[in-house]
């Protein structure tokens, strides 16, 4: 009696403590948008060089190719991985593949580049699954706590994460063009000093993660509402989750929304190894992938872009085709940049009941189509590839379309939830 008296007492304790805590969710939402930032910057540049510098064998695609395959094989687990590592675990893990796959960029070979690559595919989709369970489960925690509504905070939290991630492509390309701007590659002056730098950004943006506060995702809260035994839970969890991949073929909203997480891998793979490799280096050289990236990622208008493309771009020469280029680049990171706040909104408001496997769904299918063009991108043209990306584009549309229509027709009290989309 006793015993069950001090455990109730050291309970209620707990539960005090952590009600006068803080909650400053804003401020984890700034550090997690903080940390993104100074580690895409480096991993992002880097990636956007691998079709220009390692070129020997197509070994700068051929590492991303592997990289996007691993990244596809790990999600199908990312979300359980999460579930046991919790949230900001993952996060702080996640960012050392990112930290590999730069340092191995100081001596590019087969067997640097691809033992890289296949960690941070690992590294990547736990990082990416802990990023969308932990933002979500900080929108829900502060609308709770400030009765506020729930679709339009996430779409808040998310639009400020994507807008702070966006300026990775700014800031790292213009590191790069700064470096490179001499076309002193390899050497100490250029790629190896860019490298250096990327790398001592990155280990500021790990140490920030731990900065964050420990979240719970709403499996987690649960188990504990019921005093379920978390660790037991955790051995089904692997069941659990391939279920949830498998109804996902029959649950129309998810089957819609694969389309556009699709388009966004297609677009995305694209960008870095077509578009960087075929328009910006030809016309502009190494170092003006840097300043093209840049522009993409201030913008971060498709349509136009992919037609202008089919057409003759050999105007590229002197101010006005550097514009030109530059112009395309921008229009590009225009789309990218609404694609992927949308998407992730809609998933945390139409999958509220597994936010951890909806996130790995977004990148088991994202990281499968960008594995697929770093493998297809050297024995396909650049015609044909675009071509290919409007066809998809149009395919993505109506699907996107469909999904409106569905949606629309919901009861009000579910239509009310995609307030936040707008």
């Amino acid at each position: 009696m006793e015993t069950t008296k001090c455990v109730i007492i050291s309970s209620n304790k707990e539960s005090q403590l952590e009600l006068q805590l803080p909650k400053n969710h804003t401020r984890d939402v700034h550090i997690l948008s903080l940390a993104f930032l100074l580690i895409f910057l480096a991993y992002g540049a880097a990636q956007n060089l691998q079709s220009t510098l390692n070129t020997e064998e197509n070994l700068g695609t051929t590492s991303l190719g592997i990289l996007y395959l691993s990244f596809t094989f790990f999600s199908v687990f990312a979300s359980l991985v999460v579930r046991i590592l919790g949230s900001k675990n993952a996060l702080i893990i996640g960012t050392s593949g990112y930290w590999f796959y730069v340092a191995a960029n100081l001596k590019p070979s087969w067997y640097t580049l691809v033992p890289a690559s296949l960690y941070l595919g690992f590294c990547a989709s736990i990082i990416w699954v802990g990023q969308g369970t932990y933002l979500t489960s900080t929108a829900r925690s502060y609308a709770a706590d400030n009765n506020l509504h729930e679709g339009a905070i996430i779409g808040d939290f998310n639009g400020e994460f994507w807008a702070l991630f966006a300026l990775h492509q700014v800031i790292g390309n213009l590191i790069t063009f700064a470096l490179l701007r001499n076309n002193q590659v390899g050497s100490i002056k250029g790629t190896t000093l860019l490298f250096v730098v990327f790398l001592s950004v990155m280990t500021f943006g790990a140490i920030l993660m731990c900065f964050l506060r420990k979240r719970s995702s709403n499996k987690t809260r649960e188990y504990k509402n019921l005093g379920t035994d978390i660790d037991a839970s955790e051995s089904s969890s692997l069941k659990s989750l391939c279920r949830s991949l498998k109804s996902s073929f029959s649950d129309a909203n998810m089957l819609l929304i694969i389309p556009l997480i699709a388009y966004s891998g297609l677009q995305a793979a694209f960008v870095w190894a077509e578009f960087t490799k075929y328009v910006v280096t030809p016309a502009i050289g190494v170092s003006g992938v840097g300043i093209a990236m840049a522009a993409y990622g201030a913008f971060d208008g498709i349509a136009i872009v992919l037609i202008l493309l089919l057409l003759d771009f050999s105007i590229a020469k002197g101010l006005l085709g550097t514009s030109y280029i530059i112009f395309m680049a921008a229009l590009l990171g225009v789309g990218d940049g609404i694609l992927a706040t949308q998407l992730s909104v809609l998933l945390a408001i139409l999958f509220k009941h597994d936010t951890e496997g909806a996130f790995a769904q977004l990148k088991i299918w994202q990281s499968a189509t960008i594995a697929m063009v770093f493998f297809l991108a050297p024995h396909i043209s650049f015609q044909t590839f675009v071509v290919i990306m409007l066809v998809s584009l149009c395919l993505t549309l109506c699907s996107f379309l469909w999904l409106t229509i569905k949606v629309g027709k919901t009861p009000s009290s579910s239509t009310g939830k995609l307030k936040g989309l707008s």
